[in-house]
């Protein structure tokens, strides 16, 4: 890995400028930090090197990802640059492809192909950039383009749109009546007290009607490994949603499920979406590890469904259905959660494939019991969402899918 100059540092130092093209925030302070660790621990073993850089410069869990993959890019061959752009070449002048990527994969690559596979004698040249405003096709193509497959520019373009997106629903008539021209109902009580400043005779008839109520939104999101490449979308979702609370929604509560169920609503308090979801990364520890969906219904259930869905709520239960064990009470808890919601809206990325079919004992166990099921795979598909909180807009794959199972 290192020449025979040693260069070991200039590549380390090489291999930080790549994962900040990335996205992943590194400091001066942090890569001292790693040239000292290296140091100390050594250079015997790829893995222990691996790990020395790892614990030395990733500070959120949603930046592991993209360190292992520019890690195994970067560190495989000194020449791997050229090699990438022969290999890149086709791949360009080719029609895509539609085919499943490795998480982070496309971000570590454009970092690499952006700054190089190996340390340059001289410092690279400054180079100007110019924001150029997106056309109508440009700002199409992202809208419809699935969360993977951006690259680092466009995630951040997709997380600034989540970010004004809002949920539009209709509103529930509340147990309050206020006062309504138009209405049908008449006012009994004010309709007297008129009487009475004109000697007891009716002249008009006051009229009245319920007052519009909010409902509850809870989120119950999936944080495993086979979620890892939505994961952090759906968190700026949630959060976008928090942040429009009292103007959409009453009241908004997220909970996150891996292997354990961790109630977030707190954090989404932040108003920075990224400071928000720092802080949920120091909260929750089961990051991109396994998935317990029916023991972590089972927690909300008897924990937290009382205290949340004692008004009326819409429940967004964001997971890919992938649940291998526990599927008897799967069922059960899926079902008690059904019974306590208004409406259960199951959003599920693996509807991004036109031919998904419900083959998995997870997804066939909670399908009959979810009110609808709407995909979330890219921008489209969650306005999709509000179009269908609204009955505006057929979005729902469930009666397709109990088809396919009959």
């Amino acid at each position: 890995m290192a020449d025979a100059a040693g260069r070991l540092p200039d590549n380390i130092v090489y291999f930080v400028r790549a994962l900040r093209r990335a996205g992943v925030p590194v400091g001066t302070a942090q890569v001292l930090e790693a040239l000292r660790s290296v140091q100390l621990v050594g250079f015997t073993k790829r893995q222990d090197f691996h790990i020395t850089l790892r614990a030395m410069i990733v500070t959120r869990p949603e930046h592991l990802l993209i360190f292992d993959q520019v890690f195994a890019m970067f560190w495989r061959d000194p020449d791997f640059l050229e090699n990438m752009i022969t290999n890149l070449l086709p791949v360009i002048t080719a029609p895509p492809v539609e085919k499943p990527m490795k998480p982070a994969q496309n971000r570590a690559a454009e970092a690499m192909a952006a700054g190089g596979g190996k340390p340059r004698d001289a410092p690279p040249k400054e180079q100007l950039e110019m924001d150029a405003q997106f056309s109508h096709s440009d700002v199409e193509k992202l809208m419809q383009k699935d969360f993977e497959a951006m690259n680092a520019a466009e995630i951040r373009q997709a997380e600034q749109a989540i970010g004004n997106l809002r949920l539009d629903l209709p509103r529930l008539a509340g147990r309050r009546y206020q006062s309504a021209a138009q209405a049908l109902r008449i006012d009994r009580r004010r309709t007297l007290q008129q009487a009475r400043r004109s000697g007891g005779e009716i002249l008009t008839l006051a009229k009245r009607r319920a007052k519009p109520r909010r409902l509850n939104l809870v989120v119950l999101c999936d944080i495993s490994g086979s979620m890892t490449r939505y994961s952090r979308m759906m968190m700026h979702f949630v959060h976008s949603c928090a942040q429009a609370r009292g103007s959409d929604w009453a009241e908004v509560h997220a909970f996150t499920f891996g292997t354990q169920l961790h109630n977030i609503s707190p954090q989404l308090s932040i108003k920075d979406p990224d400071a928000a979801l720092a802080a949920i990364g120091q909260h929750v520890h089961d990051w991109e590890g396994g998935t317990r969906i029916s023991a972590s219904l089972g927690v909300f259930n008897r924990d937290w469904a009382r205290r949340v869905l004692s008004t009326p709520a819409v429940v967004l239960l964001i997971s890919d259905g992938l649940e291998r064990s526990g599927l008897a009470a799967l069922e059960g808890e899926i079902s008690r959660l059904a019974l306590q919601a208004r409406e259960l809206i199951w959003l599920n990325p693996l509807l991004r494939w036109d031919q998904f079919s419900p083959q998995a004992a997870g997804i066939k166990a909670m399908l009959p019991h979810v009110s609808s099921l709407v995909a979330c795979h890219n921008l489209d598909s969650l306005q999709d969402l509000s179009e269908h909180l609204n009955g505006r807009r057929s979005v729902d794959h469930k009666a397709r899918l109990l088809r396919l199972l009959q």
